[in-house]
């Protein structure tokens, strides 16, 4: 599957980051499940399907496109325009492995 991505409030439409630029990003990382399509296939008992947030941690800054990330993040954050919000949808393959 890779990586999908569904805006929910558009960016600025025209600053996007380039291989090796710096991203500032807020995050909340779900386990996927399928059966909750129309969770955006995430859990809906928060708790034990949440396994990371930057919320209320500071802001999250890394290089994209260079490796520093998971291949889903340096793909997805790659199509995401200046203050964009989106859900990423990533697969194992492009997270940390499909257990």
């Amino acid at each position: 599957m890779g990586v999908t991505r569904k805006v929910v409030q558009q960016g600025n439409g025209t600053d996007f980051p380039r291989k090796g630029d710096e991203a500032t990003i807020e995050y909340t990382g779900n386990l996927y499940d399928q059966s909750q399509a129309d969770n955006d296939y995430r859990g809906k008992d928060i708790p034990t399907w949440r396994f990371d947030s930057s919320k209320g941690r500071g802001d999250f800054k890394t290089q994209i496109g260079v490796g520093k990330v998971i291949r889903g993040w340096d793909d997805g954050v790659a199509e995401m325009s200046l203050g964009e919000t989106s859900i990423l949808t990533i697969s194992g393959d492009y997270a940390y492995g499909n257990k």
